[in-house]
């Protein structure tokens, strides 16, 4: 899947104005509508007291693609609700989660995320996650006064 620039641009300014995604180091891969791929470098901070990535990291990464990927297909979105299964330890040096819409509505969409931990030339998936989104402002209404 090859970047859509305009997605990978729209992305890359919720960045920028968003803190949190900031300070973690969200970068923004792959984007077409329906489908995101992010990535994140583990810092130690990230870590746990067994060394493995915290779970709410993981939380993170799965929850923001499920909505990241929703906003490409139906406008402004918030997540309403997420469930993760958390599969194996996840240790880095590097974390990709991949965000595809399930199906979406007028209201809500449905999404799952799978993360993966990257780790020379392995790629192990270490949790997934299905996510309700709510639809804020619908695509066809962005920028309507």
């Amino acid at each position: 899947m090859n970047a859509d620039p305009d997605l990978h641009a729209a992305a890359e300014r919720v960045i920028a104005i968003s803190p949190f995604a900031r300070w973690i180091g969200t970068r923004v891969g792959d984007i077409a509508p329906g489908r995101v791929v992010l990535r994140l470098a583990v810092r130690d901070e990230f870590r746990q007291h067994h060394g493995q990535v915290h779970g709410a990291v993981l939380g993170y990464l799965a929850d923001t693609a499920c909505s990241w990927a929703a906003a490409t297909v139906s406008g402004d979105v918030v997540t309403a609700e997420y469930k993760i299964n958390l599969l194996a330890p996840a240790r880095g040096p590097e974390l990709e989660v991949v965000g595809e819409v399930v199906r979406a509505g007028r209201r809500q969409v449905v999404a799952r995320a799978d993360v993966f931990n990257i780790a020379d030339t392995s790629r192990e998936l270490v949790a997934t996650a299905l996510a309700t989104i709510a639809v804020v402002t619908p695509r066809s209404e962005e920028g309507k006064p």
